[in-house]
C-alpha cells in the first residue's frame, strides 16, 4: 500500500513533538481593518491636483486646501482604526485620548466643504460638509468614549493595568520595528511569535489585576531587554548575517517564549484555586447555617 511521505522538510511535516504543539503566531487572530477603505481615503481626493493646477491662482489654493484636509482626514481615521482595534483586542483600556475617527470625519467634511466652495459655491459647500461628515461616521463609527474594564475591580488597579499593558505594547512594537530591519523574514515570524505568548499574559493580567504584582518584571523588565536584544541583533544582521548571532537570538527568543508561557500558566492555576478555595469556604458555611443539602 502506498504511503505517504512525510518529514521535517515536507510541507506538513513537524521537526519534532515539540513543534507539533506549538500554536502559530497567527492562531485567533483577525484581520485588520486598517486597510481597503482607509487606504481609498488616500487615493479619492488625489484628482483634486488635477483641479488645481488647471485653475486660477484662488481657486487654486483653496483646492490644494481641500487635498490637505482630505489627505490628513484619511491618516487620522487610519490612526483612528488602529487605535479601536487595540482597544477591542484588550480587556482592559483606556478610551483613546483623541477621538481621532471622529476627529477625521470632521475633517473629511471641511475638506469637502472648501472643495464645494472651489467648484461651485457656499451653499453646495455646506451641503458638501454635513454629507461628507455624516457619511465618515456611519463609515467608521465613533471613537471609544469611556474606559473598558472588569467591573467590580478597583478603578486604580484597572488604571494600573491598563498602563503597564500600553508599556508593554509599545516595546512589542519596537520590536516588530527592529526585526524588520533585519530583513530575516524566519525571525519575523518567530517574533510575532513570542509576541503573542507575550500577549497570552497581558490577557490573563486583564482579567484579574490583582496578578499585575507577580507578572510586572514580565512586563518591564524582561520585555525591555528583549526588545534592547531585538535592535541590537538588527543592527548586527544588517551588517553581516551572523550565523551565531541568529541562533544566540533564537535561543533568546526560545527562553523568553517558555517563560512567559510558564508565568501564564501559573497566573491561571493560582485562578483555579482561589476559585476552589472561595468554594469551599461558601460550601461550609452554608454546610453550618443547615441551607446546604447533601442529598
Amino acid at each position: 500500500m502506498a504511503k505517504r511521505y512525510g518529514g521535517k522538510f515536507s510541507p506538513d511535516g513537524a521537526s519534532s513533538e515539540h513543534d507539533t504543539q506549538k500554536p502559530g503566531p497567527f492562531l485567533n487572530a483577525k484581520r485588520s481593518k486598517a486597510g481597503g477603505r482607509t487606504n481609498m481615503l488616500f487615493i479619492a481626493p488625489l484628482p483634486l491636483i488635477w483641479k488645481a493646477f488647471t485653475s486660477e491662482p484662488i481657486v487654486m489654493a483653496q483646492y490644494l486646501m481641500a487635498l490637505g484636509l482630505l489627505l490628513f482626514a484619511a491618516w487620522m481615521t487610519r490612526e483612528g482604526v488602529i487605535a479601536q482595534e487595540a482597544y477591542d483586542a484588550r480587556k482592559v483600556a483606556r478610551r483613546p485620548a483623541l477621538p481621532r475617527k471622529m476627529v477625521g470625519s470632521l475633517l473629511t467634511g471641511a475638506g469637502l466643504a472648501m472643495a464645494g466652495i472651489a467648484g461651485f459655491g457656499p451653499v453646495d459647500a455646506i451641503i458638501f460638509g454635513v454629507l461628507g461628515t455624516v457619511i465618515h461616521s456611519f463609515a467608521f463609527g465613533f471613537d471609544p468614549l469611556k474606559d473598558k474594564g472588569a467591573e467590580g475591580i478597583d478603578q486604580f488597579q484597572t488604571d494600573r493595568v491598563a498602563r503597564a499593558v500600553e508599556e508593554a505594547e509599545s516595546h512589542l512594537a519596537s520590536m516588530s520595528d527592529a526585526i524588520l530591519r533585519s530583513g530575516d523574514r524566519q525571525m519575523e515570524r518567530r517574533v510575532d511569535q513570542f509576541q503573542k505568548t507575550a500577549r497570552d499574559l497581558f490577557r490573563s493580567i486583564e482579567d484579574d489585576p490583582r496578578d499585575l504584582t507577580s507578572a510586572r518584571k514580565y512586563l518591564s523588565v524582561y520585555l525591555r531587554g528583549a526588545r534592547d536584544a531585538t535592535i541590537k541583533f538588527a543592527d548586527v544582521c544588517s551588517r553581516n548575517q551572523s550565523a551565531d548571532a541568529r541562533a544566540g537570538y533564537a535561543a533568546l527568543l526560545d527562553d523568553l517564549e517558555q517563560n512567559f508561557a510558564a508565568r501564564t500558566q501559573k497566573l491561571l492555576e493560582n485562578d483555579h484555586s482561589d476559585l476552589t478555595i472561595e468554594i469551599d469556604v461558601l460550601r461550609e458555611r452554608l454546610q453550618r447555617e443547615g441551607i446546604r443539602n447533601d442529598a
